[in-house]
């Protein structure tokens, strides 16, 4: 099943856009201003990847739910990867603040009907 196919879900669609934003901006932070050339190559195929997956989840998906879903997520997963590869650190309010973007990715997924279920 391809990832444009009308019975995959658009969630793992989403899914993979996510990852591929998450892997491209990380990459940017070690491209050195798109100085190095391997990552500056995994940021534009990322991010080309990304936009592609993101554009056949808004086939099935309205365009806020699915951006706030992949923005959310993405910044959680952004903050990991810097933390971990970088060794960025977060103060309190910036803990605090990440919750509530998870928090609204849930109640968006949880109780709205705007959602794809």
């Amino acid at each position: 099943m391809s990832l444009s196919s009308p019975t995959s879900s658009p969630y793992l669609t989403l899914a993979v856009a996510i990852v591929a934003e998450v892997i491209a901006t990380t990459a940017l932070k070690s491209s050195d201003g798109m100085t190095r050339v391997l990552p500056a190559l995994v940021v534009v195929l990322g991010y080309g990847l990304s936009f592609y997956c993101l554009s056949l989840t808004l086939r099935s998906m309205p365009t806020s739910v699915a951006y706030a879903i992949w923005s959310g997520v993405g910044i959680v997963l952004i903050t990991l990867a810097a933390w971990l590869i970088h060794h960025q650190r977060l103060d309190g309010p910036a803990v605090a603040g990440i919750a509530l973007i998870v928090a609204g990715v849930l109640v968006i997924n949880i109780f709205s009907s705007s959602a794809a279920h």
